[in-house]
């Protein structure tokens, strides 16, 4: 079911299946700015990522000397959420683990997913809470896609010198990093650019970004370790993904908390993951 928030200048609109944003309109002409999510291309709109991201190896890992199936991105984005909150320009959706997912992922948590609307932006923010009396072990990601075409450019704010790494055919880190911006701002999204997969990118300088085209949105991610930015080659949408975690590679591990770039949360504690978009043009 969809619910739907606004403001003076904005619309939107967000699942409960998953806490995913599925629209966002502005107001004096309509204009959408969020992927439609095809099936025939990619069915996804903006999936909220936990606890794990990316692909496991053999879609499995071992905590505490026991192994756990899990798939890839996790299990958020395909269960429904509770709607604690939808009035005015925000709304709140909360998940409680459970039986299946305990049997996936062994500890107690609450995952809060918050919109709100700002002016002309969209707010996202993923809380999760541990409410275990253990250590927790996760990763929290988001992956919103935006309606653009091939041409249209990606500017950080700053120049940047930076590498990308890649997905092998398994969705595996392949162990390699390749050269992406020399002291530059700008990636041109084209036909080819995401044809090894995503662009699985760290070490920025920027906050912020823009995708540029006949739309227009600045996005900022903050802080975020990793910013994966992907499209199906060729298609007209461009996900930007701020990451508090990472694909597996081939590399082996033998515990979750041994995994590259695991986030760890004391019992009571929370831990936020923030994103905005605003709405140029």
């Amino acid at each position: 079911m969809f619910y739907k928030i606004e403001n003076d200048f904005l619309t939107c609109e967000i699942n409960d299946m998953g806490a995913e944003l599925h629209s966002l309109r502005l107001k004096e002409n309509g204009k959408e700015y969020i992927w439609f999510g095809k099936k025939e291309i990619w069915y996804g709109q903006a999936p909220v990522l936990f606890p794990v991201i990316g692909q496991l190896q053999g879609d499995k890992y071992r905590y505490a000397g026991k192994e756990y199936d899990m798939a890839k991105h996790g299990f958020a984005r395909k269960m429904l959420f509770n709607v604690e909150k939808c009035e005015g320009a925000k709304a709140v959706f909360t998940l409680e683990d459970d039986g299946t997912t305990r049997g996936k992922f062994p500890f107690s948590f609450k995952l809060s997913v918050t919109f709100e609307l700002i002016g002309k932006s969209v707010k996202n923010t993923i809380t999760a809470l541990n409410r275990d009396e253990k250590k927790m072990f996760f990763s929290l990601g988001a992956h919103p896609g935006f309606n653009c075409n091939v041409g249209d450019i990606i500017e950080f704010e700053q120049n940047e010198t930076i590498c990308t790494e890649r997905i092998d055919s398994t969705n595996l880190l392949v162990g390699e990093k390749f050269p992406l911006l020399d002291n530059e701002k700008e990636i041109e999204i084209t036909k080819e650019i995401f044809e090894p997969d995503a662009l699985i990118l760290s070490g920025m300088k920027s906050k912020k970004l823009r995708i540029k085209g006949e739309n227009e949105v600045e996005f900022t991610f903050g802080d975020c370790p990793v910013l994966g930015i992907w499209a199906k080659p060729g298609a007209p949408y461009v996900c930007i993904e701020p990451w508090y975690g990472i694909n597996d590679s081939k590399a082996p591990y033998t515990d979750i908390s041994q995994k590259r770039l695991i986030q760890t949360l004391e019992s009571g504690k929370t831990f936020d993951l923030t994103w905005s978009a605003k709405v140029i043009r």
